[in-house]
Formats: C-alpha cells, structure tokens, sequence
C-alpha cells in the first residue's frame, strides 16, 4: 500500500502522457525513500496499476456515452427520468462492487471507502434530483406569472381598442389556454 501523497503523485504522473512509466517509477521511490516507506514500487507494479487505471477510465468514459445518449433520449421528458437513470446507474455499481468484493478483487480495507463514496453519490443524487424538481416547479410558476401578465396587458389594450368582450375573452383563452 502506497501512502496517500505518493499515490496522488502516482496518478498526476500517469495522466501526464510526457512522464514514462519508468520515470514514475523512480519519482515515486524517491517519495517513498524522504517518507522513509518501507518498501519500493516496481515498474511491473506501476505498470499493472496503470492498466487497472486505464480499465476504469475506460468503464468510466463509456458509462458517461451511455448516459449522454440516454439522457439526449430522454430530452425535454421529466427531470424524473433523469433522475431514475441516474439511480439505476448506482445500483449497477453497487452491485459491481458487491461482486468485485466477495471475488476478492476488492479488500476489506478499501471497501469502506468505496460504501462511503456511494452513499455520498446517493445522497448527492437525491439532492440534485430534489433541486431539480424545484427548478421546474419554478420554471412553471414564472412562465404562469409571465403569461397572466401579458393577458392583463391584452385586456387593458383590448379595452383601450373597443374590442367586443368575446374577442377580449377568445384573446385571453389563446394566451392562458383558459376560457
């Protein structure tokens, strides 16, 4: 296990496509060597890690394709849907962590992490979901608002005009969509 800082660092010089393999190899035993870890780290270790990083990456960059396309479906539908997506999506990683972790994949000492990292997207999700529906229950009250006033505009104009009372009201009716 690699402390914290010297992970970090591990994964900045992964990402960054001028570093090679080789070179975080020997920046991170530096790290380890001023912490005074016990151990160093090895370029098949880094190499192996890497291919893991690049894996998830890739499940990730995929998974965000398939939720762009199907919230692109989904396009003025209610934010509801959105919102069942994005619970469905959780669950499926949740119950690929359960899998990972009785396969062994996943250790006991990391597993708490990652139960904490999905009830924090639960949590966070409920809360979007909830800012949402209040966004398009706002939305609706404005665009109310809006249209009350302007046939309060078309009554005063329409009266101004000496328009007949059931002209005024059929204006009414196209604006609010009320008789």
């Amino acid at each position: 296990r690699l402390p914290e800082v010297a992970r970090e660092q591990l994964n900045e010089l992964l990402r960054d496509p001028a570093v090679t393999q080789k070179d975080a190899v020997a920046g991170i035993n530096r790290i380890l060597e001023e912490l005074k870890h016990p151990e160093s780290l090895s370029k098949s270790a880094v190499n192996r890690y890497a291919m893991r990083m690049e894996a998830v990456g890739k499940r990730m960059r995929e998974s965000r394709e398939v939720a762009d396309a199907l919230i692109g479906k989904l396009g003025s539908q209610p934010q509801g849907k959105i919102g069942n997506l994005v619970n469905e999506i959780l669950r499926s990683v949740s119950f690929e962590l359960s899998l990972n972790l009785t396969n062994g994949e996943l250790d006991e000492e990391n597993a708490p992490a990652i139960a904490k990292t999905l009830k924090d997207l639960a949590l966070t999700t409920m809360r979007l979901e909830k800012a949402a529906n209040l966004n398009v229950e706002r939305e609706k009250e404005i665009r109310a608002q809006v249209l009350e006033e302007a046939a309060e505009k078309v009554d005063k104009l329409t009266k101004k005009g000496g328009l007949t009372a059931a002209t005024v009201q059929s204006i009414r009716k196209e604006i609010l969509g009320i008789a």
